[in-house]
């Protein structure tokens, strides 16, 4: 008798954590995925320049991630609209951050060496930062406020000097 009990006591404990397991496995395999009004994710990462940031040591700036690749057409195409949103915003408080998935770097330095890129950037081989956010198509950029919270996000290139997105980040600062 009271070894059936310890049979039925160890089968619904094994249960109990084949369960739970699986709840873990399950939430494991989730795709996390940042959307506006989520909490963006710290990231650490070396500029080209050398100088080591986090996502936040842009408080009190509006940041810009942009995720991109130079085998990336898209990404290329709109390099020189966030070069002239750095420039025409720099003064409000906005940070432009170019973030490449590169792997081959070579070929992102030698890009960098004749394109005339106007904001940070830095190389993220292992797509470790893209990945926290969720990411896997490029361009993909983020807009994170003073506070560190997604206030926008954008799949695909865009026109970053355009006139309504322009204001669009002045009513964020």
């Amino acid at each position: 008798m009271a070894t059936n009990r310890f049979y039925r006591s160890l089968q619904v404990s094994i249960g109990i954590v084949l369960i739970l397991l699986a709840v873990v496995i399950a939430d494991s395999l989730r795709e996390k995925v940042v959307n506006v009004g989520d909490k963006a994710p710290d990231f650490q990462i070396i500029t080209d320049g050398g100088r080591r940031i986090t996502r936040s040591d842009f408080g009190g700036r509006l940041l810009v991630l942009n995720f991109w690749a130079t085998w990336c057409p898209p990404c290329i195409d709109e390099l020189p609209s966030l070069n002239e949103l750095q420039e025409r915003m720099k003064a409000d408080g906005v940070v432009v951050l170019g973030v490449s998935v590169d792997k081959d770097q070579r070929a992102y330095e030698e890009f960098l060496a004749k394109t005339k890129v106007g904001f940070l950037t830095a190389r993220d081989p292992e797509a470790k930062i893209s990945s926290s956010y969720g990411t896997f198509k490029y361009p993909e950029t983020y807009v994170i406020d003073s506070r560190g919270r997604v206030v926008q996000k954008h799949i695909g290139a865009r026109a970053w000097s355009d006139e309504r997105l322009l204001q669009q980040f002045r009513s964020l600062l």
